[in-house]
C-alpha cells in the first residue's frame, strides 16, 4: 500500500514476471536479442538509480523479486502472466510453471495466470484444461507474435484461437490478457496489431480482454475499439515508464484513454523486472495533468488514481480491498462513453 499527503492507495501490479534469460537457458540468436531489446527498454525508460546491470536483468533472484514488488514497491497483490518463448530459451522464458513455484510459496501475494498458443491444437487444449484445474486459473496471457517454428505469429480471430477462448468461457477463464504493443527483437510488429481484438471481443462478450500495453504504437486504434466493446481494458505495462522520460506524451497518452475508455477500465502493471512499481507509483501519484491539458481532459484526481493502481483489477479479479481504502464509484458503460458518429 502506498500512502502520500493523507491520500490511501492499494496497489495491485497487473503484469509481472519472473523470467529465466540466463546464457544457460539461452537457445539461440534470436533469444539473446530478445533480452538485450528487453534490456534496452528497461535502461533508456528508467530513472539511472533504477537500471541494473544487464547479467541481473537476465535472471534475478526470488529475493529480488519480493523486496522491489512489495517490501518497498509498495506492491498488494502481483498477477503473473507467462511468456514461453520456447522456441528462444530451452526452458522457455517465463512460464506458468516457474511462476507457480512462487505462487505456491507467497499465496497471498500472487495471482497465477496461464497461457496457450492456438497453434498446439488438440493437444494443446487438453493441457491447457490441465493446466486450469491444477492451478485454479482466472486468466490467460496471450503472446501473438510468438515465433513457433516457420510459423511467425497468430491472430485472436483465427478458427483455432476461437476454439480456445470458448474454451477459455467454458472453463471460466474469463480474463485474457493480451500483449498488443511495441514489438520485441526479433518478433515482427505487425503480428502485434490490435486489430483482431475487435472481432474477439464482440465474439466473447462475457470474457474481459486486457489489453496489455494499449496497443501502441497503435493507440488510436486501440482507444476506438475500446470505446465500442465495453469488455476491453487498457493495461498501461510500458506505456507508464515514460511518465519518467517523456511526462507530456503520458499524459496526453492517459488523457486519451481516460476520454474513451474510461477511467474503471485502465490497470497499472509495472512489467517488472522491466521496471520497477516502486517509482511508477510514486511518479503517478504526483502527476498531475498539465494545465493546457485539463479543460481537454480533466484533473486527475486522487480517487482516478486509486482506481487505476489497484482498485480496478481488485474488481476485476475479486480481490479483497482493506477497509482503510476509499471506495470509489463505478459508472456505467452508457454512462460515460464518448459520443461517436452514428
Amino acid at each position: 500500500m502506498y500512502e502520500k499527503d493523507g491520500e490511501k492507495y492499494f496497489v495491485v501490479d497487473g503484469h509481472t514476471h519472473f523470467w529465466d534469460a540466463s546464457p544457460e537457458n539461452t537457445s539461440n540468436k534470436y533469444g539473446e536479442g530478445f533480452i538485450k531489446c528487453f534490456y534496452d527498454y528497461h535502461a533508456n525508460l528508467s530513472p539511472e538509480e533504477y537500471v541494473w546491470p544487464l547479467e541481473k536483468y537476465r535472471k534475478y533472484t526470488e529475493e529480488d523479486l519480493m523486496r522491489d514488488l512489495f517490501e518497498e514497491g509498495y506492491v498488494d497483490v502481483a498477477i503473473f502472466q507467462p511468456t514461453y518463448l520456447t522456441d528462444f530459451y530451452d526452458e522457455g522464458f517465463n512460464t506458468t510453471e516457474q511462476d507457480a513455484v512462487i505462487k505456491d510459496k507467497h499465496p497471498d501475494r500472487f495471482i497465477l495466470n496461464g497461457s496457450w498458443d492456438p497453434r498446439d491444437g488438440d493437444r494443446g487444449l487438453e493441457e491447457f484444461e490441465a493446466k486450469v484445474a491444477k492451478y485454479k486459473l482466472e486468466g490467460v496471457k496471450l503472446y501473438t507474435a510468438e515465433w513457433r517454428g516457420d510459423s511467425k505469429g497468430w491472430k485472436l480471430t483465427d478458427d483455432e484461437s476461437l476454439r480456445y477462448l470458448a474454451k477459455c468461457r467454458e472453463l471460466g477463464v474469463n480474463k485474457i490478457h493480451v500483449h498488443k504493443g511495441p514489438t520485441i527483437w526479433p518478433l515482427n510488429r505487425d503480428s502485434f496489431d490490435v486489430a483482431d481484438v475487435d472481432g474477439a471481443a464482440t465474439e466473447f462478450q462475457d470474457l474481459t480482454f486486457v489489453v496489455e500495453h494499449c496497443g501502441l504504437p497503435r493507440l488510436e486504434d486501440f482507444c476506438w475499439i475500446a470505446t465500442q466493446e465495453t469488455n476491453v481494458w487498457a493495461g498501461l505495462a510500458v506505456v507508464i515508464p515514460f511518465i519518467h522520460t517523456r511526462p507530456r506524451q503520458f499524459a496526453k497518452w492517459l488523457g486519451e484513454m481516460l476520454y474513451w475508455v474510461g477511467e474503471d477500465k485502465i490497470t497499472f502493471a509495472s512489467d517488472y523486472a522491466l521496471w520497477s512499481p516502486k517509482w511508477l507509483v510514486e511518479q503517478f501519484v504526483d502527476m498531475q495533468m498539465p494545465e493546457d491539458l485539463v479543460p481537454e481532459y480533466g484533473e486527475l484526481t486522487p480517487d482516478i488514481k486509486r482506481k487505476i493502481l489497484g482498485l480496478n483489477l481488485a474488481r476485476l479479479y475479486d480481490i479483497e480491498v482493506p477497509d482503510e481504502i476509499p471506495t470509489v464509484s463505478v459508472e456505467a458503460a452508457e454512462d460515460r462513453a464518448p459520443a461517436v458518429p452514428a
